[in-house]
């Protein structure tokens, strides 16, 4: 017997079980759309996490004792420690002056001299700036370049970013995972009610030698199929939803959102496949079990 018999096979079994077939395409389009919506969404979320861990600064501050030269040697070694994007150094008359223009007042004639400290301001590589690895790696670290420097940098806006993070991540993944599961579960319901239509001519292939995988490789192929089908519809759907409606009314959201679409679309047609052959393949599985019980 052909390959080209089972992917007939495969291809007609959806014109044998139309109605289950076409709720299984409607349920499994709308559950798509919802994940690629979600999809979007969190890679944006993730993109915008990563741009606000790229700005959180930490300010290192010299103490007076140091001379020029053991400043700029600190400073050489700061801006060569790999976690560190960015450093710049801020000497006491920049100081002064960012002083003045924060608060409208020049510290030099209020108080006769300048007490403002000589510091470097540092930005870290995006998967670095987490509240954990600043803590216990790059301060250490930092310490033992500078062993009398004063380190400051928001502790409290660094963790409330993480915590959002988290359950943002926590919030969208369970969602994605309900979405993934009612969609195999509807595709192996639909795979199963055609196994179970036709279990008569199943039974005949099985005693005439049929191989599991002969009997349920047109049922997997279907279940790709309708997949497949939902997944193209979705991915257009998502399309149309993002760069058309979304574009015309709120231009700023998706300025946001449009990075990521274009991982989305081809990931909704992949993710449809996919759940489309895992659905009818663990439909077949456990069907062929039970009847090889027979």
């Amino acid at each position: 017997m052909s390959v080209s018999f089972i992917i007939k096979e495969g291809f007609s079994g959806m014109g044998r079980a139309k109605l289950p077939a076409a709720i299984t395409l409607v349920v499994s389009f709308f559950a798509l759309v919802l994940l690629g919506l979600f999809g979007s969404v969190s890679l944006s979320f993730y993109d915008i996490i990563q741009e606000l861990r790229g700005k959180v600064q930490l300010e290192v501050f010299f103490t007076d004792s140091m001379n020029d030269a053991e400043v700029a040697d600190a400073v050489k070694q700061l801006q060569a420690m790999k976690t560190v994007r960015e450093a710049q150094f801020v000497s006491k008359n920049e100081a002064a002056a960012i002083f003045a223009h924060d608060y409208g007042e020049d510290v030099v004639k209020v108080l006769g001299s300048n007490p403002l400290p000589r510091s470097v301001k540092l930005k870290f590589k995006p998967d670095y700036a987490s509240p954990d690895i600043i803590e216990k790696n790059i301060v250490p670290l930092i310490g033992k370049i500078v062993p009398d420097a004063d380190i400051r940098y928001s502790q409290g806006f660094l963790g409330q970013i993480e915590r959002n993070a988290r359950i943002f991540t926590f919030l969208t993944g369970g969602i994605g995972i309900l979405i993934s599961l009612s969609t195999v579960v509807l595709v192996g319901y639909t795979i199963r009610l055609a196994m179970y239509s036709r279990q008569e001519r199943i039974r005949t292939m099985r005693l005439v030698g049929a191989t599991g995988w002969f009997i349920g490789a047109p049922y997997v192929i279907e279940g790709a199929l309708q997949g497949l089908i939902s997944g193209l519809f979705a991915a257009l759907a998502v399309f149309l939803l993002l760069d058309r409606l979304l574009a015309a009314n709120e231009p700023v959201i998706y300025t946001i959102l449009q990075p990521t679409a274009t991982l989305v679309y081809p990931g909704v047609i992949l993710l449809g496949l996919l759940l489309g052959i895992f659905g009818s393949a663990l439909s077949v599985g456990q069907y062929l079990r039970g009847i090889s019980k027979w």
